[in-house]
């Protein structure tokens, strides 16, 4: 059931020349509506979303609000989002964006928010983000959700969401990457320093509403006819490039899949920031197609 209604508009920030066309730039669960802040090697003057050349949008996600529980209110979908992202249009009364990108959760957006309001979207980027979550993802994701509740159950909520983070982000990279950087004992640490990070960031009703939130998308690609460049990465394992093969076969619109060499997998997109650099800047400023 969709609870958008349910909940308040979100915050949003808008960078750039008043004139210029606009770019909705959407991450993962923990980005912001400041994009030139979590997206710095992306967005930001001379790069590839270049601030001097277009108003860039972000907009903080929906997640429900919170129970005296500290578990979530409500659910919240994709296709939350997307209505939250067209109130903030209609708001700053734009009718039609230039190009909507977003990477892993927030390609789930891009795509609810296509096949929902098409009119409102020129083209879109979509980095690392399937019609429908991989099964092996939902049971990752699940076991993450458990480890929080337990913690929110025993007055642990802290060490609770420092280790669901830990358990999150062996998946956000790859083997490759982690058989090069570390050992035993540094991949601990490294571990427990983005576990702890996390956790003193985010709130665990949030997290478990947008957990959930990414395992319950799902859009019919049939519907979807907005011109798209999908960017699949090397050694995702959240999103195997064979899904992205699948939504690239399966959308209604003129679409072009294209599959980054990465060593970071998953999280390419923050991590190599490069690797999609050049692919999201001549989407912008050419065809997607060309």
């Amino acid at each position: 059931m969709s609870t958008a209604a349910a909940v308040a508009a979100p915050a949003y920030e808008i960078v750039g020349p008043p004139d210029a066309p606009v770019v909705v730039a959407l991450g993962g669960i923990s980005a912001t509506r400041r994009v030139t802040e979590w997206w710095s090697g992306v967005a930001g003057e001379g790069r590839p979303i270049d601030t001097t050349r277009f108003r860039v949008l972000g907009f903080d996600y929906l997640d429900g609000g919170v129970l005296d529980s500290g578990r979530p209110a409500a659910r919240v979908t994709t296709h939350d989002q997307a209505e939250a992202l067209l109130g903030v249009l209609d708001e700053l009364a734009i009718a039609r964006v230039h190009t909507v990108v977003g990477a892993s959760y927030g390609g789930m957006v891009a795509l609810a928010f296509a096949e929902r309001h098409p009119a409102r979207v020129e083209r879109m980027v979509v980095v690392s983000a399937p019609a429908r979550t991989h099964p092996m993802s939902t049971a990752l994701r699940t076991i993450q959700r458990r480890i929080v509740e337990l913690g929110l159950e025993t007055g642990r909520t802290f060490e609770a969401m420092s280790l669901a983070r830990q358990l999150a982000v062996t998946t956000y990279r790859s083997i490759a990457e982690f058989g090069e950087r570390f050992d035993a004992t540094s991949v601990t640490s490294y571990l427990r320093h983005h576990g702890d990070k996390f956790a003193r960031g985010f709130t665990p009703a949030r997290f478990l509403a947008l957990s959930l939130s990414a395992d319950e998308h799902a859009v019919d690609p049939a519907r979807i006819t907005t011109p798209a460049l999908l960017v699949s990465a090397e050694g995702d394992t959240i999103v195997p490039r064979e899904q992205m093969f699948d939504l690239a076969a399966r959308l209604a619109g003129p679409s072009m899949l294209r599959h980054t060499l990465t060593n970071t997998g998953h999280d390419a997109f923050l991590a190599e920031p490069a690797v999609v650099g050049d692919l999201i800047r001549n989407a912008l400023l050419t065809s997607v197609l060309s």
